[in-house]
């Protein structure tokens, strides 16, 4: 991967990651290749904040109907970033 924000892709802006972030945890959109140490690293040199652990989840993409033809979404990764005591991700804190 040649940059951070390869890795990164968007934040994820939701009801249950807004509540997460109370407990200072982001959630983020990553590339499906970012293993768990690029994705710590990607953050704390975006953001400028110390991470202590990162959580992956890989998403299958949902069925879709489009009249007669089905298809899926595409699938994801997703990554939920749990930030020490102190730091913020003040960008996001507003949403």
């Amino acid at each position: 991967m040649e940059s951070v924000y390869d890795i990164i892709r968007k934040p994820i802006i939701t009801e249950k990651s807004v509540a997460l972030m109370e407990q200072n945890k982001y959630t983020f959109v990553v590339n499906k290749r970012a293993t768990k140490t690029q994705i710590k690293h990607a953050v704390e040199k975006i953001f400028g904040v110390k991470v202590v652990s990162v959580a992956t989840m890989n998403m299958k993409g949902k069925l879709r109907t489009m009249g007669r033809t089905q298809g899926y979404r595409p699938d994801w990764k997703k990554a939920i970033v749990k930030l020490a005591d102190g730091d913020r991700i003040e960008i996001l804190e507003g949403m």
